[in-house]
């Protein structure tokens, strides 16, 4: 029986980022109560798990976008919500509009309107600093956090328990990834307690996306998480789930993987980018694939080891991303990178340098 049915409809906004020339965002309409992680209510956290997952998506649901673009004034956008709910906005930008030096998050307004009348609620959008000398691309199931919610049905029910029952500051994180990806962002553009009203979030000089075969029910979850282990905030790329082979099937992961990470490369061509991931989900054989395909582009790759003997599909990603010169390194945390520095032939100075030496303090906070 459908829990929510007749919950009044309800936006929740994702993430967006904005090119120069180009803008997304997308939000997703739902029938279900607000997402609430509060620390002292571990029931209201089950209730609202239970209620991510079987909540019900609203098609057809007029959503307007509002913001501001350069000097021009305030701009209207319109998108009507899809069979899963979503409301997706891929807006052309005038000239006026350049990137800020430094990486920041703008603000924009979502509206829509239900049986209780016209809501409103803010929505934020990654804009990368054009001094922004790198940025990341990363996984994020056992690559920031230990999970085992992906993977196929059977391990979704396995740890139902871990999903339903732990709050995002209970879940176990993997060894330095706060520490490590913080270093990485290259500090604070705004500091945490100048965010003023909330109206922005704290950027990093280094804009961070995120890709991960997640169900878009975990978004709220998933940002909490990083929220509270101060991990950069950055775009989610999720997927749709179904009881099919499009969700469960040993492919569909990496093709997931490989379209977002594409997209994110064509939207910023001048940015070189490290890309993270770990083992259990084809990161290694994807990564190979988007190295050979945009030469020059990828500064360096991460694959935490989970454990388990290498397929030939990651020995042959492996060679490839050797062969092309990209710094490569494979462990089971974000460990002592000196060796591979040297054995890499990396200089003290640049982007990669910088990424191995931000690993080296991660393991010596730890």
């Amino acid at each position: 029986m459908p829990l929510f049915p007749s919950a009044p409809a309800r936006l929740q906004p994702y993430y967006g980022y904005r090119t120069a020339t180009r803008l997304y965002v997308s939000a997703r309409a739902l029938r279900a109560d607000k997402a609430s992680f509060d620390k002292s209510g571990r029931l209201q956290a089950m209730r609202t798990m239970i209620a991510q997952f079987a909540s019900h998506e609203v098609e057809g649901l007029d959503v307007r976008l509002e913001l501001e673009i350069g000097d021009t004034g305030k701009h209207s956008f319109t998108a009507q919500t899809d069979k899963e709910g979503h409301a997706r906005f891929a807006i052309d930008l005038p000239d006026v509009w350049s990137l800020p030096e430094n990486t920041a998050w703008d603000v924009a307004a979502l509206y829509w309107s239900n049986e209780e009348g016209e809501h409103c609620v803010n929505c934020h959008i990654l804009a990368p600093g054009a001094r922004a000398d790198l940025a990341v691309i990363s996984d994020i199931d056992d690559t920031i956090i230990e999970t085992g919610i992906t993977g196929g049905l059977r391990s979704v029910f396995r740890n139902w328990r871990r999903v339903l029952q732990q709050m995002p500051e209970e879940r176990v994180a993997v060894p330095g990834a706060d520490v490590f990806y913080s270093s990485l962002g290259g500090g604070r553009v705004l500091a945490a307690d100048e965010a003023g009203t909330g109206d922005r979030i704290p950027a990093t000089h280094r804009p961070f996306f995120y890709v991960s075969s997640s169900p878009w029910n975990l978004y709220s979850y998933l940002v909490a998480y990083k929220k509270d282990r101060d991990i950069p905030l950055g775009p989610l790329f999720l997927r749709d789930w179904g009881l099919n082979s499009d969700t469960f099937g040993s492919g569909s992961h990496g093709s997931h993987k490989t379209d977002a990470i594409r997209g994110i490369l064509a939207d910023y061509s001048e940015l070189r980018f490290a890309l993270i991931g770990d083992d259990s989900q084809g990161d290694l054989p994807a990564f190979g694939e988007i190295v050979e395909q945009h030469p020059g582009r990828i500064a360096a790759v991460f694959i935490r080891q989970t454990g388990g003997e290498a397929s030939p599909e990651e020995i042959a990603a492996k060679a490839i991303i050797k062969g092309a010169s990209v710094p490569l390194w494979m462990g089971d945390g974000y460990g002592d990178m000196q060796g591979f520095l040297k054995a890499a032939g990396v200089s003290a100075a640049g982007d990669t340098a910088r990424i191995l030496q931000a690993t080296v303090k991660a393991e010596d906070a730890n």
